[in-house]
Order: C-alpha cells, then structure tokens, then sequence
C-alpha cells in the first residue's frame, strides 16, 4: 500500500502514469488467485482506463485536475453513479432504475480527478458489521487467507480493495462502524467523521440519524486529505500534534469486555508506546454506556430508519433478501411513534451526559474491534452470526450514537493479525483528531 500523496509525487514528477496505475489495479482484480471477484460487485474496467488516458493527457499540458488526477479508488455499492442503479449488495435492487446523477461525494472525487474502479462490495443493504454477502460471495480479509477469514462490514470490498492494491483508496459508509471494522480487520486506517460535515445525499439509506460518508485508505493522512474532500474543502496534510501531555481516556466499562488474547496484546503494547511518548494515559468509567443497552433494546435507531425505508421493497421483494439482513430490518417494525420519540429523548440526553465525561481529555482510546477476525465459515450458524456481529459492532457504534468523529489505525506488529486503535474524538473535532491520530500513528510506526 502506498499513499495516495507518493503516487500524487509519482505521478506529478512523470515516474509514472495514471494508465499504469489502473493497469496494475486491473490486474490485481483480474488475478484469478485473489479476491477480485468478491471485491467488486462490477468493475468499470474501460472507463477507468479511458479516464486514466484523459488524466495523463491532461497533466502533459498542465491541466490536471490536481495533484490525485488519475488515482485508483473504489466506491461501495450504495453510492448513486448516474447511468447505473444502485444495489447496495442487493439482489433485489440490482435491476433498479438508474441513477439520475451522482451522489455529491462521489462528484467531489471525481472532481478532485480520482478514477474509479468501480463498485465495492459490501453487507447487503450495509447492515452487519461482518461483511458476510450471500449474493456476490465474501472478500476474506488478507490476513490468513488459508482460513477465509471476514474482511468486516459492511465496507467489506472498499477495505480489501485498499489493503490488496486494487485501489489505493476508498469510500465507505459508517452507521455503526462500517469504516472502522473493515479497516480494523484488513489492517489499513478508517475513518468515521463527525456526519453534518458530509453530505449523504445519493446514498442509499440505513440509518440516517446515524449514517455518515468516510475514506478507508492506507495512513491517516490519506484519510485527512480525502475527508476534507468529501467535505467540500481544501485538502491538507494533518499536522501531527504534540504527544508530551496529551490526556487519553481508556473506558474501563464496556469497550474491554470479551477481548482475545492478541487484541488485548497489541492494545496494552499501543498504550504503552504512547506512554512512553508522552501521553498521560487515564482510566475511567463512562456512565453513560451502561445505558445503552437498555436504550437500544427495541432496535434503537438502525432498525427504526431502516424499516420505514425498507418497508415498502419487503413487502414486494423480501424473499429475495438475504434472510439474515431481513430478520434485523424488521425488528424495527414493532418499533411504535412513541418508542422512537424516547429514542430520541435518550440520544440527545446521554450526548449532553458524555460530552461533559469527554471534557477534560484530548481524545478516548479503545479497540477498535474487541476480537481477530474470525473465519467466515464459523458464522454460517445463525446464533453465531447474531452474537459476533453484535461484538464487533459494539465499540464503533458508540461513535455513532453519541455524534462524535472516530478513526482506526493499525496497532498491531508486522505479520500479526491485524488490530484496530481507535481514537474517537469531540463533535466536529475533526480537525484535532486527525492531528492526534497522526501523531499516534508516527509513534506506533517508530
């Protein structure tokens, strides 16, 4: 993996061109000993070789569209691409009617002059954190390839697309960590910002209280430059912050319950290289997780939302869902005005509630995923399914409910399996916690 700033250098200064960048994506997803052909659910093979032609063409002259003109990237099925439907790793929407035009993030790309791919795989109707897809198959994450492990969702094909060279960046959607799983689990940086900042327009739906728009890419500084971006603004390299005297909270209530062995090894190595750099480490209890559980015991918002979308296809094409993805959908049925009402009552309260917990530190540390990723074929039994698809969620989905921006960055040693940091930052505190996860990754890297 390299970043999309060296391949920028590369291709600014002539040592390479757009054209070879997508050749060697294209053979990468061609290669009948990878994982292409679960990665992608259509590849848009010409048109990204007819855009490669045009970005190289254009910087002979002077006239690229800027410095990422002719990079690689993948798109996750639920974006809107005007021309084509949008599946959302469905079967039932894969003949829809076109879109009309293309979603506002992915415009900014393709303004910024990133090609394409084409369109990622994902977790049918992107609502499992497992990345499991019966339609298109399932992309096994590139650590243990013998086992066939998850790659995680449910940007599964974005996260795998990124960390096996198919695309050198990517954009996922994030409701209750579909950003930060994968990129946990494929061993590359995810990331979930504050959602007001990025538009969600031209994005099928899950939950759109929770949804948010986010890069999974190879460092932290991909993700920023992207970010600001899909945002609307001028992309920048972060500004690593000072170590010395940051104060971290590390939960000590929910977030560390259920971990394995090498996720609690590669976690207490993290927090100790940044000790060691500086960092004043502060264990503390959260009071308001102990709520949630009892918050979202009828759905909470995800199954809610998604059922009133939902609703209408269910009644016309639910047999051609996958079941598993249908049972949750529909647990929002039993949902009433009043219980989503209360829903919102809580949200709102146990944010206020944690923004005053979060105040006196810098940023709140935890794992990312609470467990290795598991092979995909022990999750075939349904009870199995329900209960590490509900683990794995459960440390991203805090960020989510509470309105907050997170990232995952790798935290694990050199040929281990992969583990996820995650640092999750204030409301709209983008900014600062992409200087802090600089920082964090430099030390961890060191």
């Amino acid at each position: 993996m390299r970043a999309i700033d060296d391949i920028a250098a590369d291709l600014g200064a002539g040592r390479t061109t757009s054209r070879t960048l997508v050749e060697e994506a294209l053979a990468r997803i061609a290669d009948p000993a990878g994982e292409g052909a679960r990665v992608f659910i259509k590849v848009q093979a010409e048109q990204a070789r007819a855009m490669a032609d045009a970005a190289d063409a254009l910087r002979k002259v002077g006239r690229a569209a800027g410095p990422y003109a002719g990079i690689p990237i993948a798109l996750k099925d639920l974006f809107d691409i005007a021309g084509e439907p949008t599946p959302a790793g469905s079967a039932v929407l894969a003949d829809a009617p076109p879109a009309a035009a293309n979603a506002p993030v992915v415009a900014r790309m393709l303004a910024a002059g990133f090609i394409p791919m084409g369109r990622a795989n994902m977790t049918e109707f992107a609502f499992s954190g497992l990345g499991i897809n019966p339609h298109y198959g399932t992309p096994s994450s590139p650590w243990d390839r013998a086992s066939s492990r998850i790659p995680g969702g449910s940007s599964s094909g974005t996260g795998v697309a990124v960390a096996d060279g198919m695309a050198a960046a990517g954009l996922g959607t994030d409701t209750g960590g579909s950003c930060r799983i994968p990129a946990a689990f494929c061993g590359v940086v995810g990331y979930k910002p504050t959602a007001r900042r990025v538009p969600i327009d031209g994005v099928l739906p899950l939950a759109p209280s929770l949804d948010s728009v986010g890069p999974l890419a190879p460092t932290v500084a991909c993700c920023a430059e992207i970010d600001a971006i899909l945002a609307g603004g001028t992309p920048r390299r972060p500004t690593p912050a000072s170590l010395e005297g940051l104060r971290l909270a590390v939960p000590e209530n929910t977030v560390l319950e259920g971990l394995d062995a090498t996720v609690s090894a590669a976690f207490d190595r993290a927090l100790a290289v940044l000790s060691q750099a500086g960092v004043r480490i502060v264990r503390t209890r959260f009071a308001p997780f102990e709520e949630l559980p009892a918050v979202n015991a009828k759905g909470g918002f995800a199954a809610s939302e998604a059922y009133a979308w939902h609703k209408p296809l269910l009644a016309a094409a639910g047999d051609g869902y996958d079941q598993r993805i249908r049972l949750r959908i529909a647990r929002g049925e039993h949902m009433s005005a009043a219980d989503y009402l209360a829903l919102v009552q809580a949200r709102r309260r146990l944010i206020a509630a944690f923004d005053a917990a979060t105040a006196p530190f810098d940023a709140v540390v935890m794992p990312t995923v609470p467990i290795v990723a598991p092979p995909i074929a022990e999750l075939d039994d349904e009870r199995a399914y329900n209960s590490i698809n509900m683990l794995i969620l459960r440390n991203t989905a805090l960020g989510n409910f509470f309105d907050r921006c997170a990232i995952s960055l790798p935290c694990h040693r050199p040929g281990d399996a992969p583990v996820g940091l995650m640092l999750m930052g204030e409301t709209m505190g983008d900014a600062r916690l992409f200087s802090i996860a600089a920082a964090a990754e430099a030390a961890l890297a060191a």
